[in-house]
């Protein structure tokens, strides 16, 4: 596998080596290395909040922290996996994982994955009909929210503000209430 080729499909990413893993955009293969104790963090605190959210209020939604397979656009050059999916539509759930894009996805940045998130996974995001994504940086304290389905501009906020999720009426979450590292 070349760096830069763009002719890879799902059928490379099943044939990866058990425990690598990586993610397919327009037929480009990008490794995932390991993530870091914070971003496991983050990930666990903010998934048990949505989570119990869910619960609590017998959501039909379903949420899955990564690795979880998303087939976004339901092809064989696009596969990634999320840090969190939250998929209200069931339909879109198999043994494999999700076929289309999930509602909201949340991405937490590393230093090796600052491009893929700020810039192509918005795209990817967006065209494939994502209805809300989240980007968490934890070198800036602060999260990017994205609101593609009421087509409004992004909104930078501070782990220490409340965030109003989008997709459900009366979830917030603020990061600085929950317990990282």
């Amino acid at each position: 596998m070349l760096k830069g080729e763009k002719n890879y499909t799902i059928a490379d990413i099943e044939a990866l080596p058990e425990g690598e893993r990586a993610e397919l955009i327009d037929g480009e293969l990008f490794r995932m290395d390991a993530p870091t104790r914070q971003h496991q963090d983050i990930l666990g605190e903010m998934f048990a909040n949505i989570k119990l959210y869910i619960r609590r209020n017998k959501g039909k939604c379903k949420i899955y922290p990564a690795p979880f397979a998303v087939y976004i656009k339901k092809d064989k050059r696009h596969y990634v996996e999320p840090d969190i999916s939250v998929i209200c539509d069931r339909d879109k759930l198999d043994e494999k994982g999700c076929q289309g894009a999930p509602d909201w996805t949340i991405e937490i940045v590393s230093p090796s994955s600052k491009v893929m998130d700020y810039e192509r996974k918005v795209k990817l995001y967006r065209e494939a009909g994502v209805r809300e994504y989240w980007i968490v940086d934890p070198d800036k304290n602060a999260v990017t929210v994205y609101d593609f389905e009421h087509g409004k501009k992004p909104a930078r906020y501070a782990f220490s503000e409340r965030i109003r999720v989008g997709i459900f009426e009366d979830l917030w979450l603020n990061l600085s209430e929950m317990e990282l590292g």
